[in-house]
């Protein structure tokens, strides 16, 4: 934390006033610059909305019952090398009504998880919401988003599509904050809304909802029913799949910290229509 002292004695007050707005103008801009994230913000309003309430019927869910992956709804994706991690099956589990998405080590390899409903279920438009308990650690992170299959063959998110980030649990910036985010045009010109931070006190302890109201025209950000931001860029307008997972980074110097293992725990993960 940078903290300014003021000293008391005469001063010139609008020039000493310039001076500190400047001063916590640029630590602002240097912030957002090196996290690539805004700053931390509360909910819109005081009110909380249910889907029910929004007038959506539900069309899909998976509240994770048994003792395994219900591979009609979801895959394993992306096994093999990602960053630091290899994604591997041994780190997925269902277990006591819950999806169990692990960061681990076995001897010295990391092992991360994630799960897709690529080919299996594809939407546009609508309320998605998970419920799920956020990972522990910093420097391993989980995630809620969904995906476009044809984000890099364009530009045009309307046409091809865009990454949605409806949760990313980073521990870095702060224990009560989940960050959400947009990006399309995979490629050379790739566009992002850069990371939107929502506040919530308690987030990281126990159990919480994060939801994505998706419309032809704007998206809607939710954390326990609040609403916390509308974005009107980088609108998708064609079908996409979800995506649960638990991330690496790409600098060993950031799970330095990490405590394996570590789990992302997700409760259910429901679909409503209009």
């Amino acid at each position: 934390m940078i903290k300014v002292s003021v000293i008391a004695q005469p001063i010139n007050k609008p020039i000493e006033k310039m001076k500190k707005s400047l001063l916590i103008f640029s630590i602002s801009i240097i912030s957002i610059v090196c996290l690539a994230q805004a700053p931390a913000q509360g909910p819109m309003s005081h009110k909380q909305y249910t889907p029910k309430e929004l007038g959506y019927s539900l069309i899909w869910e998976d509240n994770f019952d048994g003792n395994q992956l219900d591979t009609t709804k979801w895959k394993v994706r992306g096994l093999g090398k990602r960053r630091l991690d290899w994604v591997s099956r041994e780190a997925v589990k269902v277990e006591d009504g819950y999806l169990k998405l692990f960061a681990m080590k076995r001897g010295d390899t990391l092992l991360s998880s994630a799960v897709g409903t690529q080919d299996l279920f594809m939407a546009k438009y609508g309320y998605y919401e998970c419920r799920a308990q956020l990972q522990k650690s910093p420097g391993v992170w989980g995630a809620f988003w969904i995906q476009s299959k044809q984000i890099s063959q364009g530009e045009d998110p309307a046409i091809y599509g865009a990454e949605i980030d409806v949760m990313e649990f980073f521990k870095k910036l702060g224990t009560d904050i989940v960050s959400h985010n947009v990006h399309w045009a995979y490629g050379p010109h790739q566009q992002t809304t850069h990371g939107m931070q929502s506040y919530l006190k308690g987030v990281s302890e126990g159990f919480h909802t994060f939801a994505l109201e998706w419309f032809p025209d704007k998206y809607i950000f939710y954390v326990d029913g609040y609403r916390f931001y509308e974005v009107n860029k980088g609108i998708s307008n064609i079908g996409e799949y979800m995506i649960l997972s638990m991330e690496f980074p790409g600098d060993p110097k950031e799970i330095e910290k990490t405590v394996f293992p570590d789990v992302f725990v997700v409760d259910y993960v429901k679909v409503y229509k209009k």
